[in-house]
């Protein structure tokens, strides 16, 4: 291992969705603060989406930590794929609830419209998070569609994030009626060239570097490489440590970024 090599007391470039490891470039922060404001406003629908490994993941458990858990009834939903029955048990699975496996679909409805009640009452904000959105078939997307009928006269009774690759656009505006009721929206680009230099020294420090350990020069190798998208910047920089550790370099340079970036594809 080289944490102790690099002087480092965690692995700081772990391609998980580990909030203490967010870096806030600006284009996180806004999207954040959309979140926020749509589930705070009980405003329905927000839809972000980025290319494979811009952060949406990670921003998803950021927003989690935000919410007080008081507050917020919330159901992730990270696999998607479902047919629309299995999809809706699903989301009650995940709002704690469990359906008898032959529940008709009414019946599941029902569970769900007295579970939204339930937390009015007692004054919880339900919020559901679809990750990987993109992948929800069409006759799936009609039932989050028809979940946003769950509302009263003021309010939706449940807000509804849909996180996905930039395809989810498209998707989502050829179904005119889901596409009407997104509040907000936001497209998560890759970092750019000082935020992936921040981004790097952000990581190290918060995984206990106090020194130098990549030179400048590799540094903008690693943006070169990996056009600024996090999951690429995390495999180069993580294969270079290790890299660096098995050869006794004295800092991360051009040739172990080379090497890393060859290996990481």
């Amino acid at each position: 291992m080289y944490l102790e090599y690099w002087g480092l007391k965690r692995f700081p470039f772990e391609n998980v969705p580990d909030p203490d490891f967010m870096y806030y470039a600006p284009e996180h922060e806004e999207a954040l603060a959309r979140l926020l404001y749509v589930i705070k406003g009980n405003k329905g629908m927000v839809m972000i989406t980025g290319e494979i490994g811009s952060g949406k993941t990670t921003l998803s458990r950021v927003l989690l930590q935000q919410l007080s858990d008081v507050k917020f009834d919330v159901g992730l939903m990270t696999n998607p794929v479902l047919k629309p029955l299995d999809f809706l048990r699903e989301i009650l699975y995940n709002l704690g609830l469990n359906p008898a496996r032959n529940s008709p679909k009414s019946h599941m409805l029902k569970i769900l419209n007295e579970k939204l009640l339930e937390n009015l009452r007692n004054e919880m904000s339900t919020l559901l998070i679809f990750d990987e959105a993109h992948l929800i078939s069409r006759e799936t997307f009609e039932e989050i569609r028809l979940l946003m009928n769950f509302q009263l006269n003021d309010r939706f009774m449940l807000t509804i994030i849909l996180l996905g690759q930039p395809e989810l656009k498209d998707i989502v505006k050829e179904i005119k009626q889901l596409d009407q009721r997104v509040a907000t929206r936001y497209h998560l680009n890759p970092l750019n060239f000082v935020e992936t230099r921040n981004y790097i020294k952000i990581r190290l420090e918060k995984a206990g570097s106090t020194n130098n350990i990549i030179d400048p020069q590799a540094l903008d190798d690693i943006y070169d490489y990996s056009k600024g998208i996090p999951r690429l910047i995390n495999n180069i920089c993580d294969t270079s440590l290790m890299i660096g550790f098995i050869s006794k370099a004295e800092i991360v340079d051009s040739r172990v970024v080379k090497e890393a970036a060859r290996e990481s594809g």
